[in-house]
């Protein structure tokens, strides 16, 4: 496999992950594959794979003692822009995961959230936060008859 293929593969791959957490949140089915780290496993495997096939000795010493010239040219190289898209898509699903079960726990509306960390990781993470924030500042009373209801449901 091509490092573009791998590259293009691992794109593909984090897609029904995100539709699922985003479209059928409740989905029972949802739940099940949202609960393994199975997803993870494989990326962060597909990621080792690139990150051992782009280290050099120089790229090594750059990494070492990251200078914002030497990590511009080291992503210059396709294997390591490779390497480095694809931490993204482990780190942002997880992320994404994170708030995926934080709202089934509490009840707090996520859509926004993770559509948000499905582009843009951070700024998804920071509309999370954000939004539990005002949800427990503003609506006390419905945080805390959601956090009743997800655990009824999780029971049931």
């Amino acid at each position: 496999m091509t490092i573009s293929q791998l590259f293009n593969a691992a794109n593909l791959f984090v897609l029904p992950f995100w539709a699922l957490m985003i479209l059928l949140p409740n989905w029972k089915v949802t739940r099940q594959i949202m609960s393994s780290y199975l997803p993870f496993v494989l990326l962060a495997g597909a990621y080792l794979y690139l990150f051992i096939s782009s280290i050099t000795p120089e790229n090594a010493q750059a990494l070492s003692n990251p200078q914002l010239a030497d990590i511009a040219r080291f992503f210059a190289d396709e294997t390591a822009a490779a390497t480095g898209w694809i931490h993204f898509l482990v780190m942002d699903l997880f992320v994404g995961r994170w708030i995926y079960w934080e709202g089934q726990k509490t009840g707090i509306w996520t859509i926004h959230s993770l559509a948000l960390c499905l582009f843009a990781g951070p700024m998804g993470l920071l509309s999370h936060i954000l939004t539990y924030w005002i949800a427990k500042t503003f609506f006390p009373k419905f945080q805390q008859n959601e956090t009743v209801n997800a655990e009824e449901k999780a029971a049931s």
